[in-house]
């Protein structure tokens, strides 16, 4: 269960809070690597879907390595003992800033998404007289059936290389002086439920692979990229994905040639479950046609709802005496309509002050939080309690 905190607990935080469960993180990151380690797969930590700092120190301890989208991102990762290494780079619109500190990092791999961005590359690493690792990100046109916004593997989407670039990249690269090919790299969307996606992915990646062979590039690693979903709908029963499925299907359909290593890029699906948003409950207002009850949490601490139309299942931890249950729209504060955490949620009858936990929130909560209409930074906190 990833139900945590006691009630006699609460008084203690100002709510609203951020609240992780480094017990389930634990479980959750033993499983994923036993998992990998059986095919030998290399797992990479998404520094994007959260960066809290006891977060990413237990993440390192497990020797897994680093996934980053900025300069800052790669920054906090060695500030937080990953290996150097370890780290892939990627993003669209990498700065020349950016290029510059991942460079005097020496990173591992720079997950290239564009003909230009190889050029700039090469440019920057003659002007510090070195050579670089660079895996092309392949846009290989595969609808991963998730929201729009977090669906990167169609050709409509801005990221990665057309098929019918891949030639020209291949000749930047071989007229380039300090550029290294080592690989490829996918990476389709997020929030992936449907694993039959990824049997098609590595049919593309068997493809790419065979192709630069016969290129004469034989590449030392694949990288598949993440996207792995989270259970919104039951967090308590399926709290841990299903990492033996996920690794099982790669192991069975990707094609890989001797000593060629594969990487994933897991984010949502190794923090997703240990998060929860502890909030308490302004006002309960009455409408027309339905019940509203005004937390102290607002999109400025949890955007999901408000900008994926995302669902987490909230529920009450004050103790109630009745089991009938009134449906509310759960809302927060903030000055916009978008506000609303569930149009439709079956609750105890709610008063104010009574405490509610919404679930799932680990990734994609706590590191996309503003301080829009001038709201408090919101404050996280973290616990071994196994209750």
């Amino acid at each position: 269960m990833t139900t945590f905190i006691q009630n006699t607990d609460i008084p203690n935080y100002s709510t609203p809070f951020y609240y992780y469960n480094l017990n389930l993180l634990e479980k959750t990151l033993k499983t994923a690597q036993q998992e990998a380690k059986k095919h030998n797969f290399h797992i990479h930590y998404a520094l994007k879907a959260n960066n809290n700092p006891e977060i990413l120190s237990m993440i390192q301890s497990f020797g897994i390595g680093a996934d980053c989208v900025s300069g800052n991102e790669i920054t906090t990762a060695i500030a937080h003992d990953f290996p150097a290494n370890k780290i892939f780079f990627a993003g669209v619109g990498k700065t020349d800033k950016e290029i510059q500190t991942a460079i005097k990092n020496n990173i591992f791999c720079f997950n290239v998404e564009s003909l230009q961005e190889l050029e700039v590359l090469n440019n920057w690493a003659q002007e510090f007289q070195t050579n670089i690792r660079v895996a092309l990100r392949i846009n290989p046109n595969i609808d991963a059936k998730t929201h729009k916004f977090i669906s990167t593997g169609k050709a409509e989407n801005k990221f990665g290389i057309p098929d019918e670039k891949i030639d020209q990249a291949i000749e930047i690269i071989e007229n380039s002086s300090s550029i290294n090919l080592i690989g490829l790299h996918f990476h389709i969307g997020s929030q992936i439920l449907d694993l039959e996606i990824y049997k098609i992915l590595c049919e593309t990646a068997n493809y790419w692979n065979n192709y630069f062979l016969q290129k004469n590039h034989k590449l030392k690693i694949l990288n598949l990229g993440g996207g792995l979903g989270i259970d919104y709908q039951n967090p308590e029963k399926n709290s841990i994905p299903d990492f033996k499925a996920f690794f099982q299907v790669f192991a069975q359909h990707l094609k890989t040639l001797p000593q060629q290593e594969v990487h994933f890029e897991l984010g949502r699906s190794l923090v997703g479950q240990c998060g929860n948003l502890i909030t308490k409950v302004l006002y309960i207002k009455e409408g027309l046609q339905k019940n509203f009850a005004i937390i102290d949490a607002g999109m400025t601490d949890l955007i999901r709802p408000a900008l994926y139309q995302a669902q987490h299942k909230i529920k009450i931890l004050t103790p109630k005496k009745t089991t009938d249950k009134i449906n509310y729209e759960i809302v927060g504060p903030i000055c916009e309509s978008a506000d609303s955490f569930s149009q439709s949620t079956h609750l105890p009858k709610l008063k104010r002050g009574d405490y509610l936990m919404i679930n799932s929130v680990g990734a994609y909560g706590e590191v996309m939080a503003s301080q829009y209409n001038m709201r408090d930074k919101i404050k996280a906190f973290t616990s071994f309690s196994k209750h």
